[in-house]
């Protein structure tokens, strides 16, 4: 298949091949459209993924499956699936479960909501925390 045919095919055909086995996601929150983490999935995760409606990822550190709030709860309903137009990065729009999805914690000893809880103060050259 060449690159045109690529773009504008309904046929779902996900280039792992091009990134070493995995492609990137972002994950966004559904409802406030906050970006919550970023990932890695492989067609295994992919696959689990669409098949259960439940976000699952690749774990590059652990270099396993990964679903996500099999430990803590915090699962992610997975509501739609975007792909790029080379079929080669994801966008998971998903609805949280419970608590939040970062592997940090707040001052309240929560699961942060999002991985990206700090802003560049670009005057200063700080991070200031967005969540209080």
């Amino acid at each position: 298949m060449n690159v045109k045919e690529l773009e504008e095919t309904t046929e779902i055909m996900p280039q792992f091949e091009k990134r070493g086995g995995v492609l990137p996601v972002a994950v966004q929150e559904t409802s406030t459209g906050q970006i919550l983490m970023l990932a890695s999935v492989n067609k295994e995760a992919f696959e689990y993924t669409i098949q259960n409606k439940v976000a699952a990822f690749f774990s590059t550190t652990r270099n396993t499956l990964w679903i996500k709030g099999e430990s803590s709860g915090n699962y992610l309903q997975l509501d739609e699936v975007l792909i790029d137009c080379d079929q080669d990065a994801l966008v998971y729009k998903v609805t949280l479960k419970k608590g939040g999805v970062c592997h940090t914690f707040n001052e309240n000893g929560e699961n942060r909501k999002a991985c990206f809880y700090r802003s560049l103060d670009n005057d200063l050259q700080t991070l200031k925390f967005l969540e209080k």
